[in-house]
């Protein structure tokens, strides 16, 4: 991913908020903020024929250096792209290249309704460690998140 796949990627993050189960956000933050807030490593996009179909990135989870090899999951899909395959491909692809990076925990906190992300996240060894309820609200409604977490064979295993 690149500065220049901003507005694709910010239209795809746009869709993932529209359907109320992706995130808290509601709105799509400028690409400086957006790119403050992750990590200069590890963001991908997915294309076909030059048409962006989604986009997986990573944020620390922490600043203390103790965290610095645990990094929290962003994937999303185009709304004309999802059901095919896509978002396993990234995370795929993600944990490839996290590993390579010396991340040695990946975590992903998922809406209980967001079906889809749950079922690619089990699919790439994810499982699920917990929730936490009501941990904040959208659109005025208190919302449960599941808390899943990869951890590498290959990294930190010493």
């Amino acid at each position: 991913m690149s500065a220049t796949d901003w507005n694709s990627v910010a239209d795809i993050y746009k869709e993932g908020i529209a359907t109320g189960v992706a995130t808290f956000e509601t709105t799509v933050p400028a690409f400086e903020s957006w790119d403050k807030a992750h990590m200069t490593y590890c963001r991908f996009v997915a294309e076909s024929s030059n048409i962006i179909l989604g986009w997986v990135a990573l944020s620390p989870v922490s600043s203390r250096c103790v965290y610095g090899g645990v990094a929290e999951v962003s994937v999303y899909i185009s709304k004309a792209s999802r059901g095919k395959g896509i978002g396993k491909l990234l995370l795929k692809h993600l944990i490839d290249a996290s590993e390579q990076e010396g991340i040695w925990t990946l975590q992903s906190g998922v809406f209980p309704t967001n079906h889809a992300s749950i079922k690619i996240h089990e699919a790439v060894g994810f499982r699920m460690i917990g929730s936490r309820e009501r941990v904040g609200k959208l659109n005025g409604l208190w919302i449960d998140n599941v808390l899943f977490e990869r951890r590498s064979r290959l990294v930190g295993v010493d």
